[in-house]
């Protein structure tokens, strides 16, 4: 059981994301072709978007947030030679939190519930953390 199986489940969902970005993109920039100056600060362009582009976008951007740090846990922890079932159970549990964080948002953008899952993703990421520094304390 490695670390870093779940660190490919999370770049693969991201991957997905970033396919999906592409999905909802492309058709606007074949469309505007030559005329595309107008996007160039996306702050202007955003409130022209619909919901469901602009949730996609988000959702994106909060992908390149908060993982950043599961990420830098997980080589941490296999640098570390410390991975267990626990640490590998978490992980998994982190990537699955913010594939449901991901669905919500994508699908209708229930906030409560978003955040929700946004909070149970991010304490298992502070637990993580914290199993690591009580073995770094601890030994």
């Amino acid at each position: 059981m490695s670390i870093l199986n779940p660190m490919l489940g999370m770049l693969v969902w991201s991957g997905v994301v970033v396919a999906l970005l592409m999905s909802t993109r492309l058709p606007v920039i074949v469309k505007q072709w030559g005329r595309l100056q107008y996007a160039k600060h996306s702050e202007e362009v955003r409130p022209k978007m619909s919901d469901r582009l602009r949730y996609v976008t988000d959702n994106y951007n909060h992908l390149f947030e908060q993982p950043t740090l599961f990420y830098a846990t997980l080589v941490y922890i296999h640098l570390a030679g410390t991975a267990n079932d626990a640490n590998v159970s978490l992980a998994w549990a982190y990537v699955v939190m913010r594939v449901i964080h991901s669905l919500i948002q994508l699908i209708g953008n229930n906030v409560s519930w978003r955040a929700a899952s946004f909070a149970t993703s991010s304490a298992i990421l502070i637990m993580m953390i914290i199993m690591e520094l009580l073995k770094v304390v601890s030994g």
